[in-house]
């Protein structure tokens, strides 16, 4: 990309420094700067990566910063395959069987359980 020269705006220059750069370069005291892209992101890129980065001590130094502090334990996969019986009572077995399991979240709320809840829910005055 060739050089591009920047022109002032003079309605847009925000501080009164601003102004005075804008008005001397366009009566043509002072030259307008012109901006290589090409080579300020060239140049740039160079800064993007430090010096320890370019090293081996780079990586290790990232992997001892975001190492946990505690032990970790990785999951074991375990596959679980059920029989086919065809059988549709047995479907109906193993639905009994979950939806009177303690530890799942399926239980049976009886409207007594609901007025007991309310009461102890009630402000003691």
């Amino acid at each position: 990309m060739p050089d591009e020269e920047v022109k002032p705006n003079l309605n847009e220059a925000s501080t009164q420094d601003a102004q005075l750069a804008a008005d001397s370069i366009a009566s043509g005291e002072e030259k307008a700067p012109t901006v290589d892209f090409d080579t300020d992101y060239e140049t740039a890129q160079q800064f993007s990566v430090s010096e320890v980065d370019r090293t081996g001590k780079g990586a290790a130094a990232a992997e001892a910063a975001t190492a946990p502090n505690q032990k970790t334990f990785q999951p074991q996969e375990t596959k679980t395959q059920a029989q086919s019986t065809g059988n549709p009572d047995d479907f109906l077995e193993s639905a009994k069987e979950v939806g009177n399991s303690p530890t799942e979240g399926a239980t049976n709320v009886s409207d007594d359980l609901v007025e007991q809840a309310l009461e102890k829910g009630e402000r003691k005055n």
